[in-house]
């Protein structure tokens, strides 16, 4: 990702390249699993910056609050779909 932002940032000709390469059904769904990765690794780090914060850490509010993880992960990775097709 990294790479091809850094390619989309040389030039014209480089942006243009690599708005090419994402018309390939592949390239998307390699960069629809990337950004659902990163959501859903998002989603559950405010989780966890909750919890250390004493928000969540009785049994049974950790389970509501893993409940409320897999939720906001799943609408997410939705999203970065919708995003990115």
């Amino acid at each position: 990702m990294l790479t091809a932002l850094a390619t989309s940032l040389e030039s014209e000709q480089g942006f243009e390249s690599l708005v090419g390469a994402f018309d390939n059904g592949l390239v998307k769904f390699i960069a629809w699993g990337i950004l659902s990765a990163l959501g859903y690794h998002f989603v559950a780090g405010i989780k966890h910056l909750l919890m250390d914060m004493g928000i969540g850490e009785t049994k049974e509010s950790g389970r509501t609050g893993a409940i409320i993880t897999l939720v906001l992960g799943v609408v997410v990775i939705v999203l970065a779909g919708v995003w990115v097709w």
